[in-house]
């Protein structure tokens, strides 16, 4: 009899969680072996009705407004990776990258574009009189902004709330079950 070989890829294989209740939680099962090529659209968040993506759009255009702030100032390099910079958030699995998760996100380049462009062709950015506020004509500051990076972009804005989306996943899955056997508390 031949031992049947189990690899675990998958957040539910990892955690012991069935995929039924990453699915009706309304998260995506990731891959814990290398990214998936997905990404966060902002357009979603844009155009949601949820009250909750709504303030977190809102959030975003003011991070960008405060950015276009800047824009005219001389700054130093370091505040310039400090708020201009936005490397791949490893954590979310989403993005290209053949081997793990570590793409390569916004930085030097998109940094000193976007500086540039919320300073001159973006000048308006978060006083729109047509159109409204979106991170999505970000991706016109340079040549190759793409989904992906605009992806990278929008998942470092809303960090925060992933996290705490992900951290009432971990309460749901871990509720009934005794702290040592459940996975995702520790």
């Amino acid at each position: 009899m031949q031992k049947k070989l189990s690899i675990k890829i998958y957040f539910s294989d990892i955690f012991n969680v069935s995929p039924n209740i990453i699915s009706e939680y309304g998260a995506f099962n990731i891959s814990l072996i290398n990214d998936l090529p997905l990404f966060i659209d902002p357009f979603l968040i844009f155009n949601s009705d949820d009250e909750k993506l709504k303030i977190l759009h809102k959030e975003i255009i003011k991070y960008v407004v405060f950015l276009k702030s800047k824009s005219n100032e001389k700054i130093t390099d370091g505040l310039i990776k400090h708020w201009y910079y936005f490397p791949e958030v490893k954590q979310n699995w989403f993005g290209f990258c053949k081997n793990g998760n570590g793409g390569n996100g916004l930085a030097g380049k998109f940094a000193q574009s976007l500086k540039h462009g919320l300073s001159g062709i973006f000048k308006d950015f978060g006083e729109e009189s047509i159109g409204g506020s979106h991170i999505g004509k970000l991706s016109l500051v340079k040549e190759g902004v793409g989904k992906d990076n605009i992806s990278d972009f929008t998942c470092n804005l809303i960090k925060g709330f992933l996290a705490e989306y992900t951290s009432e996943l971990a309460r749901r899955c871990c509720i009934n079950q005794p702290a040592a056997s459940c996975r995702l508390a520790a």
